[in-house]
């Protein structure tokens, strides 16, 4: 059961990791157009793709990683690196809900509105984009910084 979950977790963790990473590829592959339709596009993919594949992504990484914890004796909050992962996720998580996700929405918002125009705000988008790109680095760090101690386990 343990290496079953194990699988599971690792699975959730590379979906989760690889949806955000494709997700900034697919825009910043539209941006360079500076084509609002095709950034309404990109930005409404990557906030479906957001719900289909990183959200339950997330709550498997959770569930499991409790799981795990729990089937190997491992402490939760007083074994170091699964603290610091929790907290490193746990940031993520804020980031995401309170910049990262309302950004996309008024960044695709902004794109629909230039494209049924014609008058695209280029460079309010741009200014949006900007916020967009740095909050969604610090939301991708986090849990890269959790995976990093997941791996190597460091004694903090």
């Amino acid at each position: 059961m343990y290496l079953v979950l194990k699988l599971l977790h690792i699975t959730a963790v590379i979906v989760f990791v690889g949806n955000i990473a494709t997700g900034l590829y697919w825009y910043e592959h539209a941006a360079r157009a500076r084509d609002p339709r095709l950034l309404a596009h990109a930005l409404d993919g990557i906030i479906r793709s957001d719900r289909l594949f990183t959200l339950p992504a997330v709550l498997i990484i959770i569930l499991t990683g409790v799981a795990l914890a729990i089937l190997g004796h491992f402490p939760l909050l007083t074994t170091s690196w699964i603290l610091w992962s929790l907290v490193l996720f746990s940031i993520s998580g804020i980031l995401f809900a309170v910049r990262v996700a309302p950004l996309q929405r008024r960044l695709r918002a902004l794109a629909e509105e230039g494209a049924a125009s014609g008058a695209f705000a280029a460079e309010h988008f741009g200014a949006l984009a900007l916020q967009w790109r740095w909050w969604g680095a610090a939301a991708l760090a986090a849990p890269l910084g959790a995976l990093a101690l997941m791996v190597l386990k460091p004694a903090l």
